[in-house]
């Protein structure tokens, strides 16, 4: 259930420095939500270690892990597009050490460099398809004819 792409390699060398230059690093303990569904979308992160698994709320059962992030992934994609809310919720399955961006910010940087913000806008939706692949998948899985239903 691990996506295999990096964001900030999805983006030329340049537009990924400037975007680094608004970065800070944070940690978060292992079992820690990160955010939850629903919430508002005002940050952005590039995993460095770890692992985080996003989730998705299932009224009467345990949330689905949906799919796992580690490496150089982006944990985030729902501050690009209104109404700037989680789509998913997301929680530390380990210790985890990340780049975290403000997600205005870099929508400002976005609007201010076109041609930065098409490269977000495209590394982005490869990450949007990819993870509504594997949401798909998942959810065939465990909700799907002979799916596991377990939840985990």
């Amino acid at each position: 259930m691990q996506a295999s792409s990096s964001f900030l390699g999805e983006l030329a060398p340049a537009h990924a420095e400037r975007l680094q230059r608004y970065a800070h690093e944070v940690t978060f303990a292992a079992g820690r939500p990160i955010f939850k569904e629903g919430q508002r979308a005002d940050r952005i992160w590039v995993l460095h270690s770890g692992r985080v698994g996003l989730e998705l709320h299932v009224p009467g059962r345990r949330p689905a892990v949906i799919e796992v992030l580690s490496g150089r992934q982006l944990l985030g994609w729902s501050w690009l597009m209104p109404p700037y809310r989680w789509h998913l919720g997301a929680v530390a399955e380990t210790n985890v050490r990340a780049d975290e961006y403000d997600a205005a910010t870099v929508r400002v940087l976005c609007e201010e460099d076109p041609l930065l913000g098409r490269a977000v806008a495209l590394a982005v939706a490869a990450v949007v398809a990819e993870r509504l692949t594997a949401a798909r998948t998942r959810l065939l899985d465990l909700y799907g004819p002979g799916g596991s239903g377990s939840g985990r």
